[in-house]
Order: C-alpha cells, then structure tokens, then sequence
C-alpha cells in the first residue's frame, strides 16, 4: 500500500544500556521500517533528561526540557516503535517515568498515534511481560498500540551480521514490521482524506 507521502516512524529505546539488546533490535526495526518506505527518526531514553516525576517539581518549574523535547519528537511522528527491556516483569523506571511526565503536556501527544511494542532479553520469554506492562499506560493515554508485540528470546545470542540469526525469526520481525507500516499508511491516508 503506497502513501501519499512516506510516514515518518519515531523508534525509541527504552534502555540506558550503551549496549543494549532493545538497542540492537531498535536498529533492526530501523532498518526494516525504511526498506518499507518509512522515514525514521531514532531515539534513546539517554536522549532526554528524564527526572522522577514529581507534581511539586511541576508546578514549580514546569515540564523538564527533556520531556519537552521527546513530546515535540512524538507529535511530529505518525507512529511510535519502542523496544523497551523488561524489569522485573515489568518496565523500567525511567521509561515510566517519561510516560508520567509526557501524559501531562496539553494537547497529550501519545493520543491517536499508532505503536508498535518490541522487547528483546536474555531470557526465555524475550521480556514479553514487561510489554504488557508497557501497553497499559500508552493505551490509557489513547494510544493505539498494535495487537502484535515481538519479544526476541534469548537475545544476548539471537544476532548475527546484523540480523536475528534465526532466518525464521528474523522474517517473522519483518512481517511484522511490514504489517505496522501497512497499517500507519493507511491511518495517515484516512486522516489526509477526512481533512480534504
């Protein structure tokens, strides 16, 4: 399906990890979304100064810089791909803690963008739970997160030349990526034509 433009795709990493496996699959997802004709802008949680989120913090000096500057980078997305490692069964703090302070930004720049949820771990699962975890606040916010997550299992070991060795898996990540971009264009494309 061809867009009228090509729909811009903002890939977040939710690790501090300088080598983190979400990083190394966040490439992936990169390297995918443009071969399917996407534009992309990639991010790190590194990226933005994420303090913990604190209401007297805001009242008395507002949003930080940081959540500011990734509220700006969302907003002018059509879509959000995150691959965020798994705490704990659930995310890391610091990815919540952005979420926190991002849901408070008027008009709430997660609300009606489509995002993709990706994880990738050491363990057997692939850090699966914390994306569970991870749909909850982004769908409260309005986000519409795909039904399709992909959790790389034991990732310390899943890549090879810039790939996911297993050349089933690896077209597995493929599709599923194609599938999401599909799905972006044809949003963006509605939107275009109800603002016509």
């Amino acid at each position: 399906m061809m867009s009228q433009r090509a729909v811009r795709v903002l890939i977040f990493t939710g690790s501090l990890r300088k080598e983190s496996l979400n990083d190394r699959l966040a490439a992936l997802a990169a390297d995918a979304v443009a071969t399917f004709g996407g534009v992309v802008d990639r991010a790190r949680l590194s990226d933005f100064d994420v303090p913990h989120f604190d209401y007297d913090v805001e009242l008395e000096s507002g949003v930080p810089p940081g959540v500011q500057a990734f509220a700006e980078r969302l907003k002018t997305c059509d879509a959000f791909i995150a691959a965020s490692p798994e705490y704990n069964a659930s995310i890391p703090g610091g990815v919540k803690d952005l979420i926190d302070w991002t849901s408070r930004i008027r008009p709430q720049p997660f609300n009606g963008k489509q995002a993709l949820l990706l994880s990738a771990s050491p363990s057997m699962a692939g850090g699966n739970r914390g994306l569970w975890s991870l749909r909850v606040p982004l769908e409260h916010l309005g986000m519409r997160v795909y039904p399709d997550m992909f959790s790389l299992a034991q990732a310390h070991k899943a890549f090879a030349d810039g790939r996911i060795a297993d050349a089933t898996l690896q077209q597995r990540f493929e599709k599923t990526i194609e599938c999401f971009i599909d799905l972006v264009e044809a949003a963006a494309q509605a939107t275009t034509m109800e603002a016509a």
